[in-house]
Parts: structure tokens; C-alpha cells; sequence
């Protein structure tokens, strides 16, 4: 055999898992993507240059979606070592200890908050040190952002103003108030999952990059290994124990439907021979559709303005290249607010992302005026989507379709979201910038024009999950312990496992995933 384990994709679960089980078994781990040498993903303003670029991104878009009024969005996921870790926000949420117990209510026995809180705190090295809800001395580092903004302080004293708590950590199974992210850097510079997990036991197993997973090979009902495509070779790798994909909720999906796993009505439409009828798989796609509400300000410093310039350009530079700090060192979104839409919801389900700048859409130059971003998600959206395979080349993209904004209920709660937003600003602590809204409007302000603008100024902040879920009901591709059913030696491990969607930013959660992904295997 080539390796007892073989790991398909180097993102956020496939270095955890190959760091955990490299330990104790021959481990092969195949990235699509090439190295993470990019300088670009290391300084933390560098996303700006990594989402998009062909060199880490694997450069999706989704359908046009009705719910959008027609629009197609780009569809970032990494494609380089340490995946979406080396390309993502660094935001760490693990989202609400509902969530969990939500998950082991639908039959995955060992889901629930305490038990999958240990596996939180086993990688991380959080910056206030051990304590019930944290640990430290692991490999993912969380630290405090290097920065600061005071309009985004008067923006929490607002959120405050309206009625949240000020809270100083997101992450203790209670997620409500308003606060400043914590995020995944050292020392000023992107902490990605290649380099926590990766470097340091890069001698006992093998990586290889640019190698595309065409398909899972599959013999007598179980799966035997891959064959894979490198350099315009194609290639095979046999498994002894397990084959495990980890290449997240667009790539597993459709490495499984190429294998001849997934839907027999879709693997019929392209030639595919069936190996296993299983009408899930790609199914059930999830994903927080960020709002971004804008607004005008007046003598507040933000970044639009303070980009303009060549000099304003040096100075950030050399304020980063002296002391790590400034705006180079940002994560995209400082300040954060969990909030309720309205006052009946259980717990908070709205994310607020607030950012001191303001554009027309990622990728596009910053507005020539001071202005304000507060993005608002629905964190447990009734909208389902999938992701289908569009050819039976492995190179064509596949079709993503998350249907947002398709359920009356995500409709109703897109209106709520812009009007507390409203509430906010309106409040006295953000008085003396004069803030006008210009995104969506302040003339909008029925739910059915709500809901139309949240389509027309909408988009994905990057969370999709589900594609591969784990249940106890016999339509679930996954069990618990994230085998396959109906086929041996074959998990999935990543976000598209996740049978609902976590109430927060999914890097964290992936993370907990991989590490108990890795104790499910070990101990068979």
C-alpha cells in the first residue's frame, strides 16, 4: 500500500487530520493547490489578493439566483495549502453550544457542545490564556486585532445604546452582545492551518501539491484509494485503512458524484457509472448571506480616505513594516454584534460584521468618502441549495446553487436585519458622524422591498456547509462517526458534514471537526 491513510485536500480539516494521524500511521495528503510561499497570504490585508487569484482560489461562482434578483456571486475557496485558512477573514467563532446540541438532538451521538468543547480547546493557543472555555499550547493561535477604529467603538457603544451586552468573548457557547473579534494571526501575520499543523511534522508524512483528486477508487464496495492528475499525469494511490475527503463542501460533494456516489438520475445525465445511489450528496448546501448595509459618515477616519493617497499608502506600510500593526494587519471585519432578529427568537441569529470602509462589491476600488460597512447575516437560514457536478470532467466546475432568500421566513428575517441595523446607527453614539445610509436606501423600508434590496446588495460571506451530512435517519450520507453509508473505507471530513449550519464564522468549527475526526478513525 502507498499509505494507510490518504487525505484528499490540504485546507483547515485535511492539515489538522494529517498532523493528528501522521503521529501514529503512513499518511499521503494530496492539495489540488500549490504551497502557501504567496506572500500575500501571510500578511493579513493580503486576502484582498488572494480571493480571486487563480494562484489560491479555486475561483467558483454560483448560479444566477432568483433570491438575488438574477445575480451570480464569486464563490471564494482555497486552493493552496491551509485552504480557506489561508485565504479567509481569521475570524475564530465556534458559534453557540445550541448549535451542537441541536446536531446530537438529530442523532449524531457525541455532538453535543461538551462534547465537542474539549476539541475546541485541544489546538488552540488563545491569547488569555487556559481557562473552563479555552486552551492554550496548541497549534491554532488566537490573538487580539493590532488596530483601531473610533467609529467602530462608537458603533459598539451604539450597539450598546440599542439594547446588546458588551461582551469580550464570542467563543463561551453564548454568543450574544457586541465586541471585537479575536482572530487567527501571530504576531501581526496570518496563522493558517498549514503552517500551525502542517510545518511542524512536514518530515513524517508525505504532501503532495497540484495533485487533483479525480475520483475515489472503489473495489468490492470499499474504497481502495484515488486517482489523482499532477503535472498532466494521471496517477493512482492505494489505501490500507481509509480513504478521507477533505476538500470542503463544493470540492467533497463533487469528488464523491465523480466517483460514481451521489444522485443516480444526475451520474446517469453524465455518463457515470453508479457505484452507490445516494440522493444527498451535494445536497442540503447552507451558507450565511451576508447583508452589507452602508453608510456615510462625517469626521470619522476610515479607510477609504486614508488609502487614497500614495502617501497614506506609505504610511500603512510602514507602519506595518515597523511594528506589525495598522491597517495591514486588519482582518476584514474588527467589530462584531450577535443580536436576535426579533425578541421571540431563542437565541441570536443575526452576525453582524462592521467594517470602517466602504465599496460596490469585492474587488472594486473603496468609495471616494468616509463611509461604514455593517454586514448582517441570518445565521440558521430556512434556504437549502446544492452543489451537482456540471461534466464528468473533473476540471469543469460544478453547479452551486444555495438558493438564498428563498423561504418566506429568510425574507422576513433580511427586513428585520436591515431595520435593527437602522436602530444602531440611529442611536446617539453615532450621532455626531451624521451618518446617511446609502446601501439599500433610507426610502426602502416596506418588508417586500426589504427583502428586494437584501438580494440586489447581498453576498456570500464564504460559510457554505452540508453538501455531505452526517444523520441517524438512512438518508443521511454520513453516520456519526462520518463514515459512508453503504461503503467501506471511506469518511468525509470537513464543513460538509455539518447537518445545519453553525451560528457564527465556520473556519473554528472545522477545525473541532478534523480533530475529532481524528479520534473517530484511530479508534476505528
Amino acid at each position: 500500500m502507498d499509505a494507510e491513510y490518504i487525505i484528499v485536500g490540504a485546507g483547515s480539516a485535511g492539515c489538522v487530520l494529517a498532523n493528528r494521524l501522521s503521529a501514529h500511521a503512513k499518511v499521503v495528503l494530496l492539495e489540488a493547490g500549490g504551497k502557501d510561499n504567496y506572500h500575500w497570504i501571510h500578511i493579513p490585508i493580503g486576502y484582498l489578493y488572494c480571493i480571486g487569484n487563480p494562484r489560491t482560489d479555486w475561483g467558483f461562482r454560483t448560479a444566477e439566483e432568483p433570491g438575488l434578483n438574477g445575480r451570480s456571486l464569486l464563490y471564494p475557496r482555497g486552493r493552496v495549502l491551509g485552504g480557506c485558512s489561508s485565504i479567509n477573514g481569521m475570524i475564530y467563532i465556534r458559534g453557540q453550544a445550541a448549535d451542537y446540541d441541536h446536531w446530537r438532538q438529530l442523532g449524531n451521538t457525541g455532538w453535543g457542545w461538551e462534547e465537542v468543547l474539549p476539541y475546541f480547546k485541544k489546538s488552540e493557543d488563545y491569547v488569555d490564556g487556559a481557562s473552563e472555555m479555552h486552551g492554550a499550547g496548541g497549534e491554532w493561535r488566537v490573538e487580539d486585532q493590532r488596530l483601531h477604529w473610533q467609529v467602530l467603538d462608537d458603533f459598539l457603544a451604539a450597539a450598546v445604546q440599542a439594547g446588546l451586552p458588551e461582551t469580550t468573548d464570542f467563543n463561551t457557547g453564548d454568543n450574544e452582545g457586541v465586541g471585537y473579534f479575536r482572530v487567527n494571526q501571530r504576531a501581526g501575520f496570518r496563522w493558517n492551518t498549514a503552517r500551525a499543523f502542517l510545518r511542524p511534522v512536514k518530515d513524517r508524512l508525505r504532501v503532495e501539491t497540484h495533485a487533483m483528486t479525480e475520483k475515489v477508487l472503489i473495489e468490492d464496495g470499499r474504497a481502495v484509494g484515488v486517482r489523482y492528475r499532477q503535472n498532466g499525469e494521471v496517477k493512482e494511490l492505494r489505501a490500507g485503512r481509509e480513504v478521507i475527503l477533505c476538500a470542503r463542501a463544493v470540492g467533497s460533494p463533487q469528488i464523491l458524484q465523480l466517483s460514481g456516489i451521489g444522485p443516480g438520475k444526475l451520474l446517469h445525465e453524465h455518463g457515470i457509472e453508479v457505484v452507490r445511489d445516494q440522493s444527498q450528496i451535494g445536497e442540503n448546501l447552507q451558507d450565511h448571506l451576508q447583508i452589507r448595509c452602508a453608510y456615510k459618515v462625517h469626521g470619522a477616519k476610515t479607510l477609504n480616505t486614508l488609502s487614497a493617497s500614495l502617501w497614506g499608502k506609505a504610511k500603512i506600510a510602514l507602519e506595518y513594516a515597523a511594528k506589525r500593526t495598522g491597517p495591514m494587519s486588519m482582518a476584514p471585519s474588527q467589530l462584531g454584534a450577535f443580536a436576535r432578529s426579533n425578541p421571540d427568537v431563542a437565541t441570536p441569529d443575526l452576525e453582524y460584521h462592521v467594517q470602517p470602509l466602504s465599496l460596490d462589491a469585492f474587488g472594486q476600488p473603496l468609495h471616494p468618502f468616509d463611509a461604514i460597512t455593517a454586514s448582517v447575516c441570518n445565521l440558521r437560514p430556512e434556504s437549502r441549495g446544492h452543489v451537482r457536478i456540471a461534466s464528468p470532467d473533473p476540471t469543469a466546475h460544478p453547479v452551486i446553487r444555495p438558493n438564498y432568500l428563498s423561504t418566506e421566513k429568510d425574507r422576513r428575517v433580511a427586513a428585520d436585519a436591515i431595520r435593527l441595523t437602522r436602530r444602531i446607527v440611529g442611536q446617539p453614539a453615532m450621532a455626531r458622524y451624521r451618518p446617511e445610509e446609502f446601501k439599500p436606501g433610507s426610502d426602502i423600508d416596506n418588508d417586500a422591498q426589504l427583502a428586494k434590496a437584501a438580494g440586489d446588495i447581498g453576498t456570500t460571506i464564504f460559510h457554505p456547509v452540508g453538501t455531505v451530512r452526517m444523520g441517524s435517519d438512512p438518508e443521511a450520507p454520513l453516520d456519526s462517526q462520518l463514515r459512508l453509508r453503504g461503503l467501506d473505507g471511506l469518511r468525509v471530513v470537513d464543513a460538509s458534514v455539518m447537518p445545519t449550519i453553525t451560528s457564527g464564522n465556520t473556519n473554528a468549527p472545522v477545525i473541532m471537526i478534523a480533530e475529532k475526526a481524528a479520534d473517530l478513525i484511530r479508534a476505528g
